[in-house]
């Protein structure tokens, strides 16, 4: 299964305790390949990040192999918006959720309830 992670993930598993780290080697330890998409890449890099942790990040998500927001995901960003019981302030969490169904992955969040009305989007 492909796996994107969400920033809240990916920031929980590589800085301050790393708390989520545990949970990060187990899903690449059952043989999940990991992604990230360019949104959740900009807002990682977007945030006070230190030398050590940038370096973590390209290890495991190398910034160049990102997913991009691409056309497709555009147009499912969109419909998932017009389809959206209240979209308005969720425009970065809907487009990080289309990536992720756009190319039959699940979702990797620590904030589920951010993602709980996406249609086809399974989130771990």
């Amino acid at each position: 299964m492909i796996v994107h992670i969400d920033t809240s993930a990916l920031i929980d598993a590589l800085t301050g305790p790393r708390r989520s780290l545990p949970l990060l080697i187990d899903i690449v330890s059952e043989g999940h390949r990991l992604a990230i998409s360019s949104i959740v890449l900009y807002e990682w890099l977007r945030g006070p990040r230190t030398a050590a942790e940038l370096r973590a990040q390209e290890e495991l998500l190398p910034s160049d192999a990102s997913i991009p927001f691409d056309a497709a995901e555009v147009r499912r960003a969109a419909r998932l918006y017009k389809g959206a019981k209240r979209p308005r302030g969720s425009e970065i969490d809907l487009t990080i959720a289309a990536c992720a169904v756009e190319h039959g992955a699940a979702l990797w969040t620590l904030n589920p309830a951010d993602f709980k009305d996406i249609p086809d989007l399974q989130t771990i």
